[in-house]
Parts: C-alpha cells; structure tokens; sequence
C-alpha cells in the first residue's frame, strides 16, 4: 500500500475526547496521528490510550503537563519503525513532540506542535514563533529532506484563513507580525500541504467559537496545519477538514500522501 494517511486534531482535553478519539482511529484508520492540548499527563491518559494494552496498532509518544497543553504523536507499527523522540530546545511548555522514525528504510521526522494562542502572554507567543520560523533548518539538517509539521500553530496565515465577519487586523492570531514569522517558517523549506492542495477555497476553516452557531455556519478561522518538506508535500494527493466529527473547538485535518 503507497498511500500514507495522516490526521492532526486538537482534541482540547483528551480526558473529555476519549471515545471520540478512538472512533476517529477506528473509523479513519490513520498510518499517523497527531493531537494537541491534552491537558494530562502520560500518568492521566486514558488506559484506552496508553499502556501495553492499549492501541496496540500503534507505537505512542505523549508529552503533557497536567490540565495544560500536551501533545503526542501514534504511529502503525506496520508502516513505521518505533519512533524515537524528542523535543527542540525551544520547547519549555510540552507543546511539541519530534518522532523520528523510518519507513521502508527511509528516514522521516513527524512533529506535532501547540503554538501559545498568546492572549495572556504575547510575548511568550512571539519568542515560541521567533524560535518556530528557524526551526526547519535543524529539522531537515536532523531529519534528512523527509519532514511534516502538524497541529495546531494558532496563526491564520492570510485574510483567506479568516471568515470575513471574524477578520480584525490587531486580533492576536492575525496580527502582522505573527504571519511575518509563519511565512518565515515556511520559507526557510515547508510548505503548506493544505493550501496547496486547496489554493482557491475560501471556506478551508479549521476552528470556530462556540457561540452563535458557528461551526455549522462554518464561521471559522484557519488555525490547523500540516507543514512538509518539498520532497512530501509533491505527494500528498488529497485534503479534507472533518468538519462534523467531535466535540472540540478543532476539527481532525486530514492529509493523504501518495508515498
């Protein structure tokens, strides 16, 4: 089989998302899966989620703190070699996860990351996204030219990643100099695999508020993301955002790639 899928969710709070998350594993059968704001450790994990029983399909990496951020990583153990993990230095809140691993041989490094949302602490935001923009230079240089990026980096790109009746210039998460960064990022070697595959949409949201309907008005931001290298991101063949799967603020992001 060629085709590699990957889901990346932001699950806000994988206590509360457990079933939920085991029927999008059941259901979509992913070759890897990402999610972010856990908020548990790996000692509070479901036994669902974690331990020799469980999901025994898939090799796990969980990194989180307790009621706070938390990320991790799930990988089939008959398309991946067991991952070996770690985290880069600007990594002080478990907010990212690198699994390095190899398939058929050949070398990859998958990331899920939580980028700060920034609304009690910019500056922390600012610093994380300083440190985020060099980032893919170690990455390839540790990695080889075989990396993803996945999750939720809480910066709309562009206008387009906005609803219009959401667009405010000095909002945090659509300021100028959040998107200088992001577009730094991707410059120093990513590319966004979803709007590549999907340069025209304007309705590619991946978050919405709670309020006043606005999932199903499809009232959202974009916020989600799967980065790759260029050598990954030519093969990926299909997008779709799972707007009506779960319980979380975030939709599950799905990309298949034509390995």
């Amino acid at each position: 089989m060629n085709a590699v899928k990957l889901i990346t969710w932001n699950v806000n709070g994988i206590r509360a998302r457990e079933s939920e998350l085991l029927k999008l594993l059941e259901d979509e059968k992913p070759d890897v899966a990402m999610v972010q704001e856990t908020k548990a450790t790996r000692e509070q994990l479901p036994d669902t989620l974690h331990g020799l029983m469980a999901l025994p399909a898939y090799h796990g990496v969980w990194h989180g703190s307790a009621g706070y951020s938390g990320v991790g990583v799930l990988l089939r153990k008959d398309v991946f070699e067991r991952p070996r993990d770690a985290h880069p230095p600007f990594d002080l809140e478990t907010r990212v996860v690198e699994a390095h691993t190899k398939r058929a041989g050949e070398p990859i490094t998958l990331v899920t990351m939580y980028v700060p949302n920034g609304g009690k602490d910019f500056d922390a935001k600012m610093k994380f996204l300083r440190a985020l923009a060099e980032y893919p230079k170690s990455l390839v240089s540790s990695g080889g030219e075989r990396a993803i990026i996945a999750g939720d980096l809480n910066v709309a790109r562009a206008d387009v990643d906005v609803h219009r009746s959401q667009r405010k210039p000095g909002l945090i998460g659509q300021r100028a100099e959040e998107r200088e960064l992001f577009e730094k990022c991707l410059s120093n070697g990513l590319v966004d695999v979803c709007r590549a595959l999907a340069p025209d949409d304007k309705g590619l949201f991946t978050w919405w508020p709670y309020w006043r309907d606005s999932r199903n008005r499809n009232v959202g931001w974009r916020i989600d993301y799967v980065l790759a290298t260029p050598p990954l991101a030519e093969r990926a063949k299909e997008m779709r955002v799972m707007r009506d799967f779960g319980t979380s603020d975030h939709a599950p992001v799905v990309v298949v790639f034509d390995w």
